[in-house]
């Protein structure tokens, strides 16, 4: 066991580490840790006692993160209404009746203070900017409880948010610098580039899958996304960060510029890019990957996959151990681990059959179909039946799209008559991924709701691939 645990030392230390994060959000951390971190270091052999003592340090420092999670200096206040000085965090959402957007308060009453809140404006005024430093007077009110499947105040809470501001008025005093600036000038670059002279459906699509946000989108094409089991594509992906990278690295080729600067470049770049699309856990975890595998290259070192991946997941659950619960993180790891291990078997499975150049793409939509569908369920109550032919069928044009849109971006500062020209090619992409989504989410056996159905199309499926793996396209005469 223990050589086995020496070979595999880059996958066993950061997940003992994950572990350990994990298990902070079932027991916080007490005397007895640090008893089974010695006992651990004294009697187990070396590298599980490492591992062991790795996973007991995860379990501390999640235990120090939750409880700074769950204080809240605002909570105490419920029902007041003061004057506070908030940044806007990220971007605005409207409802039917109001605009929400996340934030930060620097200061309540004269008084400095840091914490997280959701701002509640009204709907009938233009909502600030990203970054935007409001001089505010809010009522503090505690968030909605469980209502229609959905419990807001325990959503929140997990994100370290105890308390929504209803905003009577506010204006803005200036805007935030820093790192948290840097981020909210690339995502105004990006923003009025890759979609500029766009409108409607194609514009929110071309942001939706840029920057992941689908707040542009209208509320029926967001629910035919979702039905068709095409709403992954708004929200940003490992593909995504391997274009960014992609893309510099072979400009410098063209250029003629040294890979070791190159490989800087890209380095920069998967930074920039995480920095303005924001810290979803999919983005966080494929750029990590690619951070890491750039890191990789200048040290001349090899890459292990599944160590890329479970360093991502502790990065994450470093931060918030909360995250092991947010549908994003589960989806995004459940995907990763499926292309990882179901995607070579069932490409084999595929070998007999006439698909193709779409055999691949075929191969990872079952995969990940087939490990997400659970999550799904117990997440959304909800399991898209055609989101492995609406994938299939839409993955002609994300790759193209995405080249369009960093193409537009990277050249706006230039020409923007260039850039209108490519984000108007690219327009023609988005409008090709809103029909896709409008024909097969709009079936009426696209998605189940409910669980009789689920068991009957399980019962199917598990009959389909029985008979299946028994007679292969390959072996069937065509003259019978």
């Amino acid at each position: 066991m223990s050589a086995l645990a020496l070979r595999r030392w880059p996958q066993v230390l950061p997940a003992a580490l994950c572990c350990g994060l994990a298990f902070a959000n079932a027991a916080r951390v007490g005397i007895a840790a640090a008893a089974v971190a010695v006992v651990a270091f004294l009697l187990l052999p070396r590298p599980l006692a490492l591992a062991v003592v790795l996973a007991v340090v995860g379990w501390w420092w999640g235990s120090v993160r939750l409880d700074a999670l769950d204080r809240s200096a605002l909570a105490a206040r419920i029902g007041d209404a003061a004057r506070l000085r908030v940044v806007v965090t990220g971007p605005a959402r409207r409802g039917r009746f109001d605009v929400r957007a996340p934030g930060l308060v620097t200061r309540l009453a004269g008084a400095p203070l840091r914490e997280r809140v959701l701002l509640e404006l009204p709907a009938g005024r233009a909502p600030p900017e990203q970054g935007a430093i409001l001089a505010a007077l809010a009522e503090l009110k505690r968030p909605r409880g469980p209502s229609h499947g959905f419990d807001e105040q325990t959503w929140l809470r997990r994100h370290g948010v105890h308390v929504v501001l209803r905003v009577d008025e506010w204006h803005v005093v200036g805007r935030r610098g820093g790192l948290g600036g840097l981020a909210d000038r690339l995502r105004r670059r990006l923003q009025n580039s890759v979609a500029r002279g766009l409108h409607g459906d194609r514009a929110a699509v071309v942001e939706g899958v840029v920057l992941g946000d689908d707040g542009g989108l209208p509320d029926d094409l967001r629910v035919r996304f979702r039905a068709a089991g095409l709403y992954h594509l708004l929200a940003v992906s490992g593909q995504n960060v391997a274009l960014v990278a992609a893309t510099v690295l072979v400009v410098a080729w063209l250029l003629g510029v040294a890979r070791f600067i190159a490989q800087i470049g890209a380095l920069a770049a998967i930074a920039c890019y995480v920095l303005a699309v924001g810290a979803q856990p999919s983005v966080v975890r494929a750029g990590i990957a690619g951070a890491l595998g750039c890191v990789a290259w200048l040290s001349a070192r090899a890459v292990d996959r599944w160590h890329l991946l479970f360093v991502g997941a502790v990065a994450l659950l470093a931060w918030n151990p909360y995250t092991l619960f947010d549908a994003g993180f589960q989806l995004s790891f459940a995907a990763v681990v499926a292309i990882f291990v179901l995607v070579p078997p069932f490409e084999r499975f595929l070998d007999g059959y006439p698909l193709g150049k779409a055999r691949a793409a075929v191969a990872v939509s079952a995969a990940c179909g087939l490990a997400t569908a659970p999550i799904l369920w117990l997440q959304f109550h909800s399991v898209q039946l055609l989101a492995v032919p609406a994938n299939a069928l839409a993955a002609p044009a994300v790759v193209p799209l995405l080249l369009l849109a960093l193409a537009a971006a990277a050249l706006a500062p230039i020409s923007g008559t260039a850039a209108v020209a490519l984000a108007w090619l690219n327009g023609w992409c988005a409008a090709y991924l809103v029909l896709v989504a409008r024909l097969v989410g709009g079936l009426p056996f696209a998605q189940i709701r409910s669980a009789r159905r689920l068991l009957l199309v399980v019962a199917g499926a598990l009959l389909a691939a029985a008979y299946a793996s028994k007679r292969p396209w390959s072996s069937i005469d065509p003259n019978t």
